[in-house]
């Protein structure tokens, strides 16, 4: 076993961890951080429940090495509420019930954070594309599409939510 230093900014906390080589960033995330969000779907990177952002991009955690997040910038589902409160797109996917269990709620919610931060008023075909890399087993993706156009809305506006 090789152990080796890595600092990494995340959530906005910058942490120095020594960690075996071979870990992969979703088990640092969840059991070195005990940031849970972030799930493990499917180990082969196909499901995105694992999806993080890394420099604002998305990442599949599960297909990642922690060390290769060295000196970098990683952004998980516990990191978009500020201040107790929820994000646009953690509000608007509340709002719509773009879920059922849940359990790809997080990959959604990172990969609809960094659409928006890429385009602030994508079309419905957009959007599917873009959440493409993600599975949900429980919903017909309807209410998901609705969550992120709410969350475009809400973003673009400032306004939205329920009354």
């Amino acid at each position: 076993m090789t152990t080796r230093s890595l600092t990494v900014t995340v959530n906005g906390t910058e942490t120095e961890l020594d960690i075996d080589s071979r870990r992969l960033l979703v088990d640092v995330l969840r059991n070195e951080l005990h940031l849970r969000g972030t799930k493990v779907g499917c180990d082969s990177a196909k499901c995105g429940a694992c999806t993080v952002l890394v420099d604002g991009e998305p990442v599949k955690s599960c297909n990642v090495l922690a060390l290769q997040m060295d000196e970098r910038e990683v952004t998980t589902v516990e990191g978009l509420a500020e201040d107790g409160e929820l994000s646009p797109e953690q509000q608007a996917f509340w709002d719509e019930y773009a879920f059922q269990c849940g359990y790809c709620t997080p990959g959604f919610l990172m990969s609809t954070t960094a659409l928006l931060t890429e385009t602030t008023d994508p079309s419905e075909e957009e959007i599917r594309h873009y959440l493409s890399g993600n599975i949900c087993r429980c919903t017909g993706y309807v209410n998901i599409v609705e969550g992120v156009k709410a969350a475009a809305a809400v973003r673009n506006t400032g306004v939205g939510g329920e009354e």
